[in-house]
């Protein structure tokens, strides 16, 4: 079967729907499918630069990533999304779609302009559609008024998370099968020999909590000796973030924006995973690939995480405590021999529940029945 992955947002910068789509793209070639991806994409240069406050991945496009038009930050759903707005990448999805004859489209987070309402609206083929943000999603109200009709167009909606299905229902209606996230499962891991590092991953959205760990670091560091390792944040936010709240540095690490082979190695090395979001966290993807590491992790007890986490695998604690995450971190590490059994646990959570392959069978079901 010949796949369009159909993105809105740009390549060039990390998010969790666009590593989902690579990932998935992956996931679904290794079961004998061509797949491509019709996404944004800005290469390095004087206009990327104004148009994006933060850095990005610059290098060569994947081949099979179709790059149909440039991206601007847009504040939506508490995060700063890079989606493609550019007038020509209407035109440019149209002549993909004319040009490849894909046997099935998947069009991720589909009221989003403009490549996604493109593909809704030209598409000559079965059209299946995730929803993956959670919350209250008000800027669907002018979408809807707009290009609305053409949910009509969609052949299986499909969300993450119940909790993405709930908040989608609300404007869209019900009828969402749940497939959740997949992981990249490594097919070695260890849970001891361990860094004394703790790691944190996440764009400097407010949402994600990096304020929380910043505020709670000096006490942490103070009694587990342990470096924090920043990834995903980009350097000069950071600074700026540090300007502003001007906390205690001992024993932080900014990686910034790093591929996905650094990320895992992190991961893989690290003592603990810590996420203190704040909300609005459809899918807890982040705590699933700490698991897929057997790596335990400390988070916040918001509905996304708590839908995938489990009580021998990860500790949940009130979202902005502090002291909740202070306490939490260092009983966590003092405990070596149980730290490693979280990580064991960890790690079979992520083997039954969240493996691409898995996942991509479940894909590959449902492709089958709207193809039929």
């Amino acid at each position: 079967m010949k796949i369009g992955i159909i993105v809105p947002f740009s390549w060039s910068y990390w998010g969790g729907v666009v590593e989902h789509s690579e990932n998935q793209a992956a996931a679904l070639r290794a079961r004998g499918h061509e797949v491509k991806i019709v996404m944004g994409n800005d290469p390095p240069g004087h206009l990327t630069r104004l148009l994006h406050p933060r850095s990005g991945r610059h290098g060569n496009l994947p081949p099979d990533i179709i790059p149909v038009g440039r991206s601007v930050v847009v504040p939506a759903n508490g995060s700063l999304p890079n989606i493609v707005l550019t007038p020509q990448a209407i035109t440019r999805v149209r002549d993909v779609l004319r040009e490849e004859q894909f046997d099935l489209i998947h069009v991720h987070e589909p009221m989003t302009p403009a490549i996604c309402v493109s593909a809704l609206s030209h598409a000559k083929c079965p059209i299946v559609a995730t929803w993956h943000a959670a919350g209250d999603l008000g800027w669907m109200r002018g979408g809807l008024l707009v290009w609305g009709f053409l949910l009509d167009r969609i052949d299986i909606r499909i969300a993450v998370s119940q909790m993405a299905a709930s908040s989608a229902e609300r404007w869209v209606g019900e009828g969402f099968e749940i497939v959740p996230n997949g992981v990249v499962v490594p097919d070695h891991f260890d849970p001891g020999n361990r860094d004394d590092t703790i790691v944190f991953i996440g764009r400097h959205d407010a949402r994600k909590g990096l304020p929380v760990l910043l505020s709670a670091w000096p006490e942490i560091r103070r009694r587990t000796g342990l470096r924090l390792r920043v990834i995903g944040c980009d350097p000069l936010q950071y600074r700026l973030l540090h300007a502003r709240m001007r906390f205690d540095e001992d024993g932080i690490d900014v990686l910034g924006i790093v591929p996905n082979e650094v990320r895992d190695a992190e991961l893989s090395k690290a003592k603990l995973f810590v996420s203190p979001a704040t909300g609005r966290e459809s899918f807890g993807l982040v705590l699933v690939e700490a698991f897929a590491h057997a790596t335990p992790v400390v988070a916040s007890d918001i509905p996304g995480f708590a839908a995938v986490a489990t009580g021998d695998a990860a500790t949940l604690v009130p979202p902005k405590d502090v002291s909740a995450l202070v306490e939490a971190v260092v009983a966590t590490v003092a405990d070596e021999e149980r730290r490693q059994a979280r990580g064991r646990a960890a790690r079979v959570l992520a083997e039954e529940k969240y493996s691409w392959s898995s996942v991509a069978e479940r894909l590959e079901e449902l492709y089958l029945r709207v193809t039929a």
